[in-house]
């Protein structure tokens, strides 16, 4: 009797490691798309990511780097005083967007450019996206805001 009560509760830890494992495994699979990292120009520069890997970068927008072409398309470079990242993109800027600001922009680095899907500007002047502040200060450059 003992025994088929020790083989019944080995049978549930099993059946619940196993749906464990599959659940987990599952949640990865629906996320991997929806996961984009963080990374700073210097880091993009240091180790450049495969054309088809979408992420995120941030840092300053250099200043005297903003170029509106022709269209909604705009290029820039970002900077976190490491190195420098040329930027495009084809859209409507947010409003906040300007030179030596903080920005995240979100899209895929080819052939030395970051083509940006998306582009983020601060809310107000003194807000800057923590992932930048941390890479800036890596750098030595953030500078704490005046208030």
């Amino acid at each position: 009797m003992k025994s088929l009560k020790k083989q019944r509760r080995i049978q549930v830890i099993a059946v619940a490691a196993v749906a464990l494992a599959l659940s987990t495994a599952l949640i990865g699979y629906a996320m991997r798309d929806g996961i984009n990292f963080f990374r700073a120009p210097s880091q993009v520069l240091a180790e450049p990511p495969a054309p088809s890997e979408v992420f995120r970068i941030g840092g300053l927008v250099s200043e005297g780097s903003i170029v509106r072409g022709q269209g909604e398309t705009v290029r820039f470079s970002v900077t976190d005083g490491g190195g420098v990242v040329p930027v495009t993109y084809t859209g409507v800027l947010p409003d906040l967007f300007e030179e030596n600001q903080g920005m995240v922009g979100t899209g895929r680095y080819i052939n030395g450019v970051f083509e940006a899907s998306e582009i983020l500007a601060k809310h107000d002047e003194t807000y800057m996206p923590a992932e930048v502040v941390d890479a800036l200060k890596e750098q030595g450059v953030y500078k704490e805001p005046q208030g």
